[in-house]
């Protein structure tokens, strides 16, 4: 799976805020994701976040 830092991501579930959507901000052995809602940083194993992930919305437009 291809993400990148500033990625906005749809996950299967919402957070307990009611938003679904989350902004990509630290990528490595864990992810650090920010909620679009409320604007609450969670870091999740990289396991968690590739297996909950719906949808890519948009890309940071980095090309590596």
């Amino acid at each position: 799976m291809n993400i990148n830092v500033g990625d906005v991501i749809q996950m299967k579930k919402s957070h307990p805020c009611g938003c679904n959507t989350f902004t990509v901000k630290r990528i490595g052995m864990d992810f650090k994701i920010c909620c679009n809602g409320c604007g609450h940083e969670v870091m999740l194993p990289r396991k968690t976040v590739e297996k909950s992930i719906k949808k890519i919305i948009t890309t940071s437009g980095e090309n590596k």
